[in-house]
């Protein structure tokens, strides 16, 4: 199914205004899913709508939303009185104010989206908004209406155009110091050096392709193989190598090249090298 935008509307800096669209910069169209099938008779399964009390089926248009206030106790919505609170889609995106992009914590980030001119009218605009954020360095805070919902989300530069990304809220997100994290003793300064040492030989650039989902593509692998009757064959267990004894012997063998969870990953990949090629697929970045 070829793409479609998420949203078609306007973007507006104060009095300036540019027709734009979204467009989703991520895609799950190709992770694999499973259906649940009865193996006696090769059908999915249909799901049944059942009332928890009486176990007798309703109809899913006799439903109406429910928000639990106690156990047991519900306050009931039909669609009209939700419709009533429903935000009407202005399809403008206003831009309310520009902040440091350091200033966004990254626990805020959302969903990416490309957020392209929609025609040729208003391209200048678009061009003048994009250069004017470019020149100053500067992240645009702005809202949306998404599906009945207002999202507060940033746009910033990308090469050749912006990214609107929307944001989770002060509510959705969850603050470390609500985990539990404990105290952290001072490293030895001995370990610091080695383990310095190891980020500096690891260190890079970050390249997307050099990472797969070696699950995903086993999971290719193991439909290609059923698909052409070949058994599949129970996987091995694991070695445990996390058990760490000595902190010490650990990152000296790790600055010599000895992680044993590496080697396992490359020999993992090694070995589903010929069947990736047989039934997977080539993964975009």
């Amino acid at each position: 199914m070829a793409a479609r935008p998420s949203w078609e509307g306007h973007l507006r800096l104060s009095l300036v205004t540019c027709p734009v669209a979204l467009w989703p910069a991520t895609s799950e169209a190709d992770t694999i899913r499973f259906n649940m099938i009865n193996p006696r008779t090769n059908n999915r399964i249909r799901m049944q709508t059942l009332d928890a009390g009486t176990g007798e089926e309703v109809a899913r248009s006799e439903l109406v939303k429910g928000f639990q206030v106690a156990k047991g106790e519900y306050v009931l919505f039909d669609k009209e009185e939700l419709d009533a609170v429903k935000l009407e889609s202005t399809r403008i995106i206003d831009i309310e104010k520009f902040v440091p992009r350091a200033s966004i914590d990254r626990l805020y980030w959302d969903t990416p989206y490309h957020l392209v001119p929609a025609g040729k009218t208003g391209i200048e605009a678009y061009a003048v908004i994009r250069a004017a954020m470019e020149k100053q360095n500067m992240v645009a805070i702005g809202r949306l209406v998404m599906s009945t919902r207002e999202r507060i989300c940033a746009i910033e530069i990308e090469e050749g155009g912006l990214v609107l990304t929307t944001l989770r809220t002060a509510e959705e997100v969850r603050g470390i110091d609500q985990v539990g994290f404990p105290d952290l003793p001072k490293p030895d300064p001995k370990m610091l050096q080695i383990a310095e040492k190891i980020v500096e030989q690891q260190s890079g650039d970050f390249d997307p392709s050099e990472f797969r989902d070696r699950y995903e593509d086993a999971l290719r692998a193991l439909i290609e193989d059923k698909r052409k009757g070949k058994p599949v064959k129970p996987a091995k267990p694991a070695n445990d190598d996390t058990k760490v004894v000595d902190l010490m012997a650990a990152l000296r063998k790790s600055l010599e090249g000895g992680g044993g969870t590496r080697q396992r990953a490359e020999r993992f990949v090694a070995a589903k090298a010929k069947p990736k090629k047989a039934g997977g697929r080539t993964r975009a970045a």
